[in-house]
């Protein structure tokens, strides 16, 4: 099939490509403005410093590697019973189990960074900030206790005072993929019509499959066709009956 079969095929069914598209984007639209639950993120900074025996901080490259690699164990720990069933009594209005918390926090550190961020997500910002909160001033405290080393320095809290967006609400993005989606659907679906349509329209498409030539073509004919047809053979009647009549009276 040559470029331009491919477009007269979709040009002989552009409108449905067309209502496809828009029932997609329109569907689309309605799903982010009224169906979609807003889910907002809550994040904390943690910083890891290794420190000396003896209280004095001492920065060098030895004692930063030692910190990123503890970064590993932190991550664990911070999402074990440990901490979890800490928060969880000493934050009882969170209404979470330490399960359930465990499994919605996440904590991320970049490559070569001793900063670890904690990141919560909820429905309600002001839940999520309680919990990073929480979570991050329990870790802080419950790390002497379990590594027997108190190196974990809270960098910045998740602010509750700013109006944040919702993280799952992109309307406009949501409906710029409805309609490249759509698209391409919809153009797959016209190409599947045509190659299941067995009807010959075309002089060329009876050449090419029966390899005849064409002897003759009918014409399609229209409604405007027929009237212009009939009122030819009426006033053709018309006019015999006169010259008859005509002749009658001679």
């Amino acid at each position: 099939m040559e470029l331009k079969q491919y477009f007269r095929v979709i040009q002989k069914k552009w409108w449905l490509i067309v209502i496809i598209v828009i029932i997609a984007m329109a569907a689309a639209g309605v799903k982010s403005f009224y169906f979609t639950t807003p889910i907002y993120a809550a994040n904390a900074k943690l910083i890891v410093n290794q420190s000396s025996g003896d209280g004095a901080a001492t920065l060098n490259a030895s004692t930063i590697q030692t910190s990123i690699f503890l970064i590993n164990s932190y991550k664990e720990i911070i999402k074990s019973s440990a901490v979890m069933n800490k928060v969880v009594e000493k934050y009882p209005e969170l209404g979470e189990s330490p399960a359930q918390l465990a499994a919605k926090i996440s904590v991320t550190s970049a490559n070569n960074s001793q900063v670890m961020n904690l990141l919560y997500q909820d429905t309600s910002y002001e839940k999520a900030v309680k919990v990073v909160n929480g979570v991050s001033t329990v870790f802080k405290e419950q790390i002497p206790n379990i590594m027997n080393v108190d190196n974990i320095t809270i960098l910045s809290e998740a602010d509750s005072t700013i109006t944040p967006a919702p993280i799952n609400l992109n309307p406009l993005m949501n409906i710029l993929i409805s309609f490249v989606v759509s698209l391409i659907l919809a153009i797959g679906f016209v190409f599947l019509l045509d190659y299941l349509d067995d009807t010959l329209e075309a002089e060329a498409e009876i050449i090419e499959i029966m390899n005849v030539p064409v002897l003759a073509v009918v014409g399609k004919i229209g409604k405007s066709d027929l009237r212009k047809s009939t009122r030819a053979k009426a006033s053709e009647k018309q006019k015999v009956g006169e010259n008859q009549y005509a002749t009658l009276n001679q």
